[in-house]
C-alpha cells in the first residue's frame, strides 16, 4: 500500500471512530432521558395523591364553610317561622279551650231547656257549639302538627351555627398540617421533571450538533415569523391556517393538516414554499430557509423541550440583535418620546432604533443606547434614575419593552417581545411595577424585580395607545385607537370604566391627583375630564388647533398636552382654564415631559427638534436637533 492509500485508510478509520464515538454519545444521551424520563413517570402517582389529598381536604373545608353561610343566612327566618308556628298553635288552642267552654255551656243549658219552650232553640244551639268545637279542635290539631318541622327546620341550622365553627378549624387546621407534606411530593416531582426535562433537552442539543434534529424554536419559528405569519394569524387566518404558535400550525387549515411528521413530500406546507405558492404575492423562501423546513419536517417535525406549544413564535424564537442605528443621520428623524432623568442632568431622546441621552444643561450628546427596534415609542426612567425603560416596536413584524442601565448603556432586561410595536410604558408609583400597551390591543403589567409579568388584560378593540397609573398605584387608565379609554383593575385587569366621548381615536391619557377623575386627549382635539365611577365627562377642554399627542399630568393637577398645532399646552385641570402655552416648534410636537423640581419642562417634534422650556414663562432655554452627527444642508448660492 501506498503512502497516500495508508494516509487515507487511516482517514476512513479515524472518521469511522468519531462515527461511531458520536454515536455512542447519542445513544447515551438517549438512555440518560429515557431513564429520567422513567423515573418522572414513576413519581407522578405520588405527587397526583398527594394533590388529591390536599384537594380533599381543602374541599372539606370549602364544603364546612358553605354550609356554615347557609346556615347563617336561613337560621333567622327558620327561627321566624318556628316562632309564628308556636304562636299560631298557641292562638288555635286558646280557640279550642274556648270552643270547649262554649259546648260545655251550651250543652247544659239544652239539657236544662228539656221540655221546655226553648228546648228547640237550645238544641240547636247546642248541636253548633259541637261543631264549632270540632272545627277549633281540627285547627288546634293543624297548628300543633306544623310546629313540630318548624322547630326541627330551625335546629338543623343552629346545630350548623353551633359546631361547624370547630369543625373549620380542624379542617384547616388538617390542609395547614399536609402543607409540608404536599410541598415535598411537588419538590421530588419537580426535580424530577427538571431533571428529565434537563436530559431531553441536552439530548435535542445533540441531535441538532449531530445534524439529526432540527430545532423549532431556533431555526424553523423565526422563519415561520418573519415570512408566514403576517397572513397566518389569528385576525388573517388565510385558508383558516393559522401560524402564530405551535399548536395552531399543527391544527393545520381549511384543507386538513398541513404538516406531518416524517413526511415533507406529503406536507402541504413543504409543497407549497418549494413551488413558491407560499407566501403568497412575496418573495418566496431561500433554498436555505426551504431545506430547515423540510429537515424539520424530516425529522419529526418536533417542538423544542420545555416549550409551550401555544407561545407566539415571536416569545420563543432567540431575541434578535437589532440593527445599529446610524453612524451619523442624513435626516433628522421625529422626536416620539423624550424623557428627564429623576435628577434633571439628562434628556432622553427617541431616534431611529436608539434612545440618545443629551446633557440637559447643554445639549451635548451624552450616550447611544442601541439595540431597539425601529421605532422607539415611550422612554420613562425608572424612580433612582439607574434603568431606562423603553417602548419600542417595528411596524407588523416586533415589539418590545426593554430596561437599559443608564450609567453604561447595557441591557438590563428584555422584559417582553410581541409581534407587533409597544407603544408606552409608565412605571408604578411605588416603582415596583411597570405598564404597557400594545398594537396586539394588550395592556401588559410586569413586576420590575422578578420581570415577571402580574397582568394581561385585552379588552381594547384597537391598538392601545398610551396608559397611566392611578396616584395609589390600584387603577390603569388606557387610550385606544378603538376610540375609548378605559380605567381597569391593575391587579386583576378586571374593566371599571369605559369613556366614549371622543368619538375619535384617543392617543392619551392621564389621572388627575386625588384618583377620582382621568383626562384624555386625542383625535377631536379636545382635552375630555370624566369620572372614574360612572364615566360621565365632568368638562371638556378646548382651544387646541389640531390632534392631541400626548399629554401628562402633574401632581398639582395641571395637564401638559402636545399638538398637532405645533404648541404645548398648560391647562389647571380643575377649572380647564389655559395657563400658558408654549409656542416655538416648526413642525408637530408628540412628545413632552417635565421636571417640576428644576421647573423645566421638555418636548420633541416631527422635525427632530427637542426643545427643553422654563416652566413658569413658555420661554425656550435650550434647543437642538436629536440626530447624532446631522449637518443641515446649507442651499447653495445663487
Amino acid at each position: 500500500m501506498t503512502r497516500w492509500g495508508c494516509l487515507a485508510a487511516l482517514a476512513v478509520v479515524c472518521l469511522v471512530t468519531t462515527l461511531r464515538a458520536d454515536e455512542a454519545q447519542l445513544a447515551a444521551l438517549q438512555k440518560a432521558a429515557d431513564d429520567a424520563k422513567a423515573a418522572q413517570t414513576a413519581g407522578e402517582p405520588a405527587v397526583k395523591a398527594a394533590r388529591e389529598n390536599a384537594k380533599k381536604l381543602a374541599d372539606a373545608v370549602t364544603s364546612l364553610k358553605i354550609d356554615f353561610s347557609k346556615a347563617e343566612a336561613t337560621h333567622p327566618d327558620l327561627v321566624k317561622k318556628a316562632t309564628e308556628a308556636r304562636d299560631a298553635f298557641a292562638k288555635a288552642d286558646d280557640e279550642r279551650k274556648a270552643a270547649l267552654d262554649a259546648f260545655i255551656a251550651a250543652r247544659k243549658a239544652a239539657l236544662d231547656a228539656q221540655g221546655k219552650d226553648n228546648a228547640a232553640a237550645t238544641q240547636d244551639a247546642y248541636l253548633k257549639a259541637a261543631e264549632a268545637l270540632a272545627a277549633k279542635v281540627t285547627a288546634a290539631k293543624t297548628a300543633f302538627d306544623a310546629v313540630g318541622p318548624a322547630v326541627e327546620a330551625a335546629i338543623a341550622p343552629q346545630q350548623v351555627l353551633a359546631g361547624h365553627p370547630a369543625k373549620i378549624i380542624a379542617a384547616e387546621k388538617a390542609v395547614a398540617e399536609f402543607q409540608p407534606q404536599l410541598q415535598q411530593a411537588e419538590a421530588a416531582y419537580a426535580a424530577l421533571a427538571k431533571t428529565a426535562l434537563d436530559h431531553q433537552i441536552a439530548l435535542e442539543a445533540a441531535l441538532v450538533e449531530a445534524g439529526k434534529l432540527v430545532s423549532f424554536a431556533k431555526s424553523v419559528a423565526p422563519i415561520f415569523a418573519q415570512r408566514c405569519v403576517a397572513c397566518h394569524n389569528a385576525r388573517t387566518a388565510k385558508g383558516r391556517l393559522n401560524m402564530e404558535t405551535y399548536a395552531n400550525l399543527m391544527k393545520g387549515g381549511e384543507s386538513g393538516e398541513v404538516v406531518l411528521a416524517h413526511k415533507p413530500g406529503d406536507s402541504n406546507l413543504q409543497i407549497q414554499i418549494e413551488a413558491g405558492e407560499m407566501p403568497k404575492d412575496a418573495d418566496p423562501l431561500t433554498p436555505e430557509q426551504i431545506a430547515v423546513v423540510k429537515k424539520w419536517i424530516e425529522t419529526g417535525a418536533r417542538l423544542d423541550a420545555g416549550v409551550s406549544p401555544t407561545a407566539a413564535l415571536i416569545t420563543i424564537m432567540p431575541k434578535p440583535i437589532q440593527p445599529p442605528p446610524p453612524e451619523t443621520y442624513r435626516v433628522p428623524v421625529p422626536v416620539m418620546a423624550v424623557a428627564f432623568s429623576p435628577d434633571g442632568n439628562l434628556v432622553a431622546t427617541s431616534g431611529y432604533r436608539e434612545v440618545i441621552l443629551w446633557n440637559a444643561a447643554d445639549g451635548q450628546l451624552v450616550r447611544r443606547i442601541s439595540n431597539l427596534a425601529e421605532r422607539p415609542h415611550d422612554i420613562e426612567f425608572t424612580p433612582n434614575g439607574e434603568q431606562l425603560a423603553v417602548a419600542a416596536g417595528t411596524p407588523g413584524q416586533l415589539g418590545e419593552v426593554k430596561l437599559f442601565t443608564v450609567a453604561d448603556g447595557s441591557l438590563a432586561a428584555d422584559l417582553f417581545t410581541t409581534d407587533d410595536e409597544v407603544f408606552s410604558v409608565a412605571i408604578s408609583p411605588d416603582g415596583g411595577r411597570i405598564a404597557a400597551t400594545c398594537a396586539d390591543r394588550s395592556v401588559r403589567v410586569y413586576d420590575l424585580a422578578t420581570k415577571q409579568r402580574l397582568t394581561f388584560i385585552e379588552d381594547h378593540a384597537d391598538w392601545v395607545m398610551d396608559v397611566a397609573w392611578s396616584p395609589d398605584g390600584t387603577k390603569l387608565a388606557t387610550a385606544s385607537r378603538d376610540k375609548t379609554a378605559k380605567v381597569f383593575d391593575a391587579k386583576t385587569g378586571d374593566a371599571l370604566a369605559t369613556f366614549n366621548g371622543h368619538g375619535q381615536p384617543v392617543f392619551g391619557v392621564g389621572f388627575l391627583p386625588d384618583g377620582s377623575q382621568v383626562v384624555s386627549g386625542g383625535r377631536d382635539n379636545k382635552l375630555r375630564v370624566w369620572n372614574v365611577s360612572d364615566a360621565k365627562q365632568a368638562r371638556e377642554i378646548g382651544g387646541f388647533g389640531g390632534e392631541v399627542f400626548r399629554l401628562v399630568v402633574t401632581p398639582d393637577g395641571h395637564s401638559l398636552a402636545t399638538s398637532a398645532d405645533k404648541q404645548i399646552r398648560l391647562h389647571k385641570l380643575a377649572d380647564g382654564s389655559q395657563v400658558r402655552a408654549f409656542a416655538g416648534h416648526n413642525e408637530w410636537v408628540y412628545a413632552v415631559a417635565p421636571h417640576l423640581a428644576s421647573k423645566r419642562l421638555v418636548t420633541g417634534s416631527h422635525d427632530g427638534e427637542v426643545r427643553v422650556w422654563n416652566y413658569e414663562d413658555g420661554k425656550t432655554t435650550l434647543n437642538f436637533i436629536a440626530a447624532p452627527g446631522y449637518k443641515p444642508q446649507v442651499a447653495a448660492a445663487q
